[in-house]
């Protein structure tokens, strides 16, 4: 992914705040890549190739880990019929679909529960709460690495949540063990350019960046600046009246806004992660 223009241009377009007016920001092209970032989710047919698939995995792995225990593994998919069966699994996801290359996050304990058990050790610590947040956490940071590599080779990918929209389905379609859980999945291949889809703006920093104590009251004039610029944004992109304010009621007023992923703790038990 490229681009002309300088940083300040684009910390301007990441915010769609018109110009950046701000302090002159450090630059350097690892960051004017991850302000250029947006969620690709129309392929090319163009595969992945394996040295490609190899460079994104080693820079996952370099991400920074709790403990050093890297207690998650992913899953390679690119046949396409599972990509297919995953896809219809999930709720029906195109980007899923069609994808060169699929790669599944999972929390994995099974790994070092065999180790413990080869050494004569109990597993006795699978159920805490604390294992289950490092596996995420420690996933999703990893994950981050994945997609900024991809997308300097000139790859473009989009994050799956919907992965865990049928915990079942998914543990069955890629044989997960016990101790093996399906965090979320990242799509990855050859951006289409005739895709309609820009870089879409975030919320002003002044709703997130806090100095030296969490200011409460701080998200409100920008929340509503916010509520206009991504409206625009997505009309542009032929989605009219679209709210990010509904967004985030639908997602916390109840339980329907979380698509049936309210029994995660059921699913987690089942995979033998208590979170307790």
């Amino acid at each position: 992914m490229s681009g002309a223009g300088t940083t300040a241009s684009r910390i301007a377009a990441r915010y769609r705040s018109g110009a950046h007016d701000g302090p002159e920001p450090a630059s350097s092209p690892v960051i004017d890549l991850a302000l250029q970032h947006r969620s690709v989710r129309e392929f090319l047919p163009t595969p992945v190739a394996d040295g490609e698939l190899e460079s994104i995995v080693a820079a996952a792995q370099s991400a920074s880990q709790s403990s050093n225990l890297q207690v998650w593994s992913i899953v390679a998919v690119r046949d396409r019929d599972r990509l297919q069966r995953l896809s219809a699994t999930i709720g029906g996801r195109p980007y899923v679909a069609n994808a060169p290359l699929f790669l599944a996050f999972v929390a994995d304990f099974h790994r070092a529960a065999a180790l413990a058990r080869a050494h004569g050790a109990e597993v006795g610590t699978t159920g805490c709460i604390e294992n289950t947040l490092v596996a995420f956490a420690d996933a999703g940071i990893a994950a981050q690495n994945a997609l900024l590599a991809a997308e300097s080779l000139g790859l473009g990918g989009v994050f799956v949540g919907s992965l865990r929209n049928d915990i079942p389905g998914v543990v069955a379609e890629l044989g997960l063990p016990r101790y093996v859980f399906p965090i979320f999945g990242l799509s990855i291949g050859r951006p289409d350019p005739a895709e309609n889809a820009g870089v879409k703006p975030r919320l002003p920093m002044a709703a997130v960046l806090h100095h030296e104590q969490y200011d409460p009251e701080a998200w409100r004039a920008p929340v509503a600046e916010y509520e206009e610029r991504l409206a625009d944004y997505f009309a542009e992109h032929g989605k009219d009246d679209y709210s990010w304010t509904r967004t985030i009621v639908t997602r916390i007023g109840s339980v329907a806004g979380l698509h049936g992923r309210e029994v995660m703790r059921e699913r987690l038990r089942e995979q033998g992660l208590d979170s307790d």
